[in-house]
């Protein structure tokens, strides 16, 4: 039996030091909706990442899928071991960086240099987490920043992904890899999750709020569908278990640093500035994840979200350490999904009756952090072709939420224009240089004042 919780309070769970564990069936409770969405959203968006440790790493298919699966535990261990409230997810505008850096020639066709300087990547960034996270450094940070520079930084992301979501040959680009059913895939997902009108008839509808309440579940089956009809989706199911064990075997062999070696001095040097920016990334996560949870948190009185932006940093750095000395793949162990932390916070905000707390949500969602299905192929292969509908589908969710949730932020028309030059910057160029963009911008329009604390009606 889960434990229960006293309203107004947070969820019970086991402490150890800052953090919190939660036990499944102990401190959270099974959600059938949420686990029907995570094997589809969460198990081929798991795998988006395989043909990359394939075609850069030189990792088999069986490697890879392993890969994949331990970095979907170590994600997990975000709710599981820690206790944050987030949906955690990748630093995916981090990836195409990364990528390019161990591309470069002195990495490129050295796997065993390639991976050590994932390593690297992943310490450094560790390391900059864990010290600002135990100082405190990084909360008062994030306390800091005024709302027009944390509207810029998440109206930011919204463009970000809307843009990806339509470049030509990016591989969340369904719209031009499958028309119809990727269009009507996404439609039905967006429209299931933030239409006002159907979620009005749904409440006469029994029916139909059944079906919403499985969130983006019947967008995808409906893709799938339409897309095996029009042959968009081909389907090559393997019917086996994968060999779990002789994959984890060959895949230490040829990426942990205990047997191929640390990274030389060199590489940690060369990463680290990687690393920094990477951490503005990290950043506005956390900024985005505070700032929906605030938002949410107001219609539900009986279960308090505890927002410890130390503990984020602390638990995403441990996690980026455990995967730099495993499985090293930078920026697959970030803090926050933003597209489906907006789902899963919407279902919870509809009441206690509806979601018990969020922790069932995210803990079912996320299969209570045992990633089983990669074991199984014939459900890796029956997910790989809707691995372009979860992009999008994920990436046109964090556009509107993060659009939605900067807009109001702020409420002074010149605030407004300097968070969208801010946004833009962001959004088109390096993160450091957005950064600079906008802290000038900021200066220049709202004037310095605008970066002293801040948020006088905090304690109101």
């Amino acid at each position: 039996m889960s434990k229960q919780r006293v309203d107004g309070n947070v969820q019970p769970g086991i402490k150890w030091g800052p953090f919190t564990m939660r036990i499944p069936f102990v401190h959270l409770r099974f959600s059938l909706p949420d686990m029907l969405q995570g094997f589809a959203v969460a198990g081929a968006t798991g795998l988006a990442l395989v043909p990359y440790f394939m075609a850069l790493l030189g990792l088999s298919f069986e490697e890879a899928v392993v890969m994949a699966m331990i970095h979907s535990l170590l994600i997990s261990f975000s709710w599981m071991f820690f206790g944050d409230p987030y949906a955690p997810g990748w630093l995916t505008p981090a990836i195409p960086f990364v990528v390019a850096f161990i591309t470069a020639p002195a990495y490129l066709g050295d796997h065993t240099s390639q991976f050590q300087a994932m390593t690297a990547l992943s310490l450094n960034f560790a390391f900059i987490l864990v010290i600002l996270g135990a100082t405190g450094l990084g909360a008062k940070l994030i306390k800091i920043v005024p709302n027009v520079f944390k509207g810029g930084i998440i109206l930011g992301a919204a463009i970000a992904a809307f843009l990806r979501v339509t470049k030509d040959g990016d591989a969340a680009n369904v719209f031009q890899s499958a028309p119809i059913a990727g269009t009507l895939g996404v439609v039905v997902c967006l429209v299931f999750a933030f239409s006002k009108p159907l979620q009005a008839i749904a409440l006469n509808k029994p029916l139909l709020a059944k079906i919403l309440g499985f969130g983006l579940l019947p967008g995808f089956i409906i893709a799938g569908t339409v897309g095996y009809f029009t042959g968009e989706f081909t389907y090559n199911i393997r019917w086996e278990i994968l060999d779990i064990g002789a994959a984890t075997v060959s895949l230490w062999e040829k990426a942990s640093p205990f047997a191929i070696g640390w990274p030389p001095i060199e590489t940690f040097i060369a990463s680290f500035p990687l690393a920094l920016i990477t951490y503005i990334l990290f950043f506005g996560d956390v900024v985005t994840g505070n700032e929906m949870i605030e938002h949410a948190q107001a219609q539900r009185s009986d279960e308090k979200l505890e927002i410890d932006s130390s503990r984020a940093h602390m638990a995403t750095g441990i996690r980026n350490a455990l995967m730099g000395i495993t499985a090293p793949f930078f920026a697959t162990q970030g803090v926050l999904w933003t597209g489906i932390q907006v789902v899963l916070l919407k279902r919870w905000a509809e009441g206690k009756d509806k979601l018990n707390s969020i922790y069932d949500s995210i803990g079912s969602f996320y299969l209570f952090g045992f990633p089983f299905l990669f074991m199984l192929l014939p459900i890796v292969t029956l997910l790989e072709p809707l691995l372009p509908v979860a992009l999008a589908v994920t990436l046109i969710l964090t556009a509107f939420a993060c659009a939605t949730l900067a807009l109001a932020l702020v409420n002074d028309a010149t605030e407004r224009g300097a968070m969208v030059i801010t946004a833009m910057a962001f959004s088109l160029y390096e993160p450091w240089q957005g950064l600079l963009i906008g802290i000038f911008t900021i200066i220049a329009l709202c004037g310095v004042s605008a970066f002293k604390p801040l948020k006088q009606d905090k304690n109101s």
